[in-house]
């Protein structure tokens, strides 16, 4: 069938979609959701179909912008459109979701058509439903690392070893990469480190990072920046490392399930040609991971998993039910990062986790005493030299300030409105609340902790202090805290927690970090 190109100006997120008229979709008996090939002089594109009644004429094909592209066509011009069979991968999809185990060679398979655009959202959906529901085994876990890294691009340096940390996330106000990766470089070793914006948190670390750098460089400018300073802090999704997996992402979060979680993490690292690998497992009320028990055997997983690709991995179970540091938000916690680093701001939790995963990181490349090599590195200014070397590699201001970095304008502080202790915070909570607020597109928008857990606080004292860019959204955030607080005072912890009277409508936190 020859159907003329009609332009429909959309993106499809790197799927090749087109919109056919219903009636020229039963003609050539495919169905919506169906697929067919698409020639023009001598180029083909297999692409997804929508159907329509009324925005596509019969005998008008329209074409996504991906399509469009792929095929170099213009406006009017007569293409040649049959239907094509549905990928090999989508039977290795229906095989999984029988609860089959799947080959390397089946994986591979479904995470090339992932990547290339050829599986529908319905097909990626069903795949990640399906290893959520059985489950994938270390086996699985392996291929689909592996696939993931042959499938995107891969910095190659002629240095080693190459070290790297991750968080699995769900810590507000962790802005530790911000500290390792300096004291690292500045320690003489290697650490490329690529890192997410926010999902469902208040800051990722490329948001925190950006609050002092550009942070979306290529991997050819991620690479010259790592051969001049020993280290760097950018976004991975401007990088192409592992690109199936912020496809998959892109269906985990509103499912709100995370099966993918060892082989996501694993594959960026094997990316970057990772050799000494720390993984952080915040542990607790309020984290992914609740015990230590359940860190330890997450931990097993991962030091596993790291053998089989060639990394050397350890892992830190690290104190999880309250913020590390005083700030939430991306500027908020770039501020205290750099005052940190300056010497200006005793920040104790922040300084010691920072230190302590570095500590272990230099252990693993064959230093001794690494926890204090990292100590006296943040101490003697040499770490904050470092990340000036850094900013400026990627194109920012080396001779930034704290005060520089500019927080929202519109705050409000609350107070207590009883003497004693601070007794509890609710992580989730205060990051609904920083969201709220405006973070993390908001980069000045957040909460400012003035007590931490065990603090002491008199009537009338500040506890925390919201930040926002925008009236309308600070009003925002200070509507919802008027039904309820993320932060508990008294004199004692109290045994009743609270009353439920009726059927309650539980609602639980979902936390999907990279």
């Amino acid at each position: 069938m020859r159907l003329k190109a009609k332009f429909l100006g959309l993106e499809a997120g790197g799927k090749s979609i087109v919109v056919l008229n219903k009636e020229d979709a039963d003609d050539l008996g495919v169905p919506p959701l169906g697929r067919v090939k698409i020639s023009f002089r001598g180029r083909e594109v297999t692409a997804i179909i929508n159907t329509t009644i009324l925005l596509i004429h019969v005998g008008v094909i329209g074409l996504y912008e991906e399509v469009r592209r792929a095929l170099n066509v213009e406006e009017g011009d007569l293409l040649e459109v049959e239907i094509a069979p549905s990928p090999t991968s989508v039977h290795f999809i229906r095989n999984k979701l029988r609860g089959r185990k799947l080959t390397y060679e089946e994986v591979l398979e479904i995470v090339r058509d992932t990547v290339k655009g050829n599986l529908s959202e319905i097909e990626i959906a069903a795949f990640v439903t399906a290893l959520h529901s059985f489950g994938l085994d270390l086996d699985e876990a392996t291929s689909l690392s592996i696939a993931m890294v042959e499938t995107g691009n891969i910095l190659k340096l002629d240095r080693h070893p190459i070290l790297d940390k991750h968080s699995i996330g769900g810590v507000p106000g962790d802005k530790t990469t911000l500290l390792v990766v300096p004291i690292i470089a500045a320690c003489g070793l290697t650490i490329p480190k690529t890192s997410s914006r926010a999902i469902t948190s208040a800051a990722g670390t490329a948001d925190r990072a950006e609050a002092l750098m550009p942070v979306s460089l290529n991997i050819e400018e991620m690479r010259e920046v790592v051969e001049k300073t020993n280290g760097c802090i950018v976004w991975g999704g401007s990088l192409y490392l592992a690109p199936a997996d912020d496809i998959f992402v892109r269906v985990e979060h509103p499912l709100s399930i995370d099966p993918l979680l060892l082989p996501s993490i694993m594959s960026k690292k094997k990316a970057v040609g990772a050799e000494l690998l720390v993984i952080d497992i915040p542990c607790g009320r309020g984290t992914k991971v609740k015990t230590i028990g359940e860190a330890d055997l997450l931990a097993k997983d991962f030091i596993e998993l790291g053998r089989r690709l060639g990394i050397k991995v350890q892992c830190a179970v690290t104190y999880g039910e309250q913020p590390v540091g005083y700030a939430v938000g991306p500027a908020l916690e770039a501020r205290e990062a750099l005052s940190v680093l300056m010497g200006e701001a005793e920040v104790p939790d922040l300084a010691d986790k920072a230190t302590d995963i570095a500590g272990i990181l230099l252990n693993m490349s064959g230093m001794r005493n690494g926890k204090e090599l990292a100590v006296e590195a943040l101490r003697s200014g040499r770490a904050e030299r470092k990340l000036r070397e850094i900013i400026e590699a990627q194109g920012g201001d080396p001779t930034v300030n704290p005060s520089d970095i500019r927080v929202g304008d519109r705050r409000f502080t609350f107070r207590s409105e009883r003497s004693g202790y601070v007794l509890w915070i609710d992580n989730s909570y205060l990051v609904e609340v920083a969201r709220l607020a405006g973070a993390p597109k908001d980069k000045g928008a957040g909460v400012l902790l003035h007590k931490k857990i065990g603090d002491r606080v008199k009537e009338g004292e500040p506890l925390f202090t919201v930040y926002a860019e925008k009236a309308a959204k600070l009003q925002r955030a200070l509507s919802m805290l008027e039904e309820r607080t993320f932060m508990g005072t008294g004199k004692r912890m109290e045994m009743l927690i609270h009353e439920v009277k009726e059927r309650p409508v539980t609602k639980r936190a979902f936390m999907l970090e990279r």
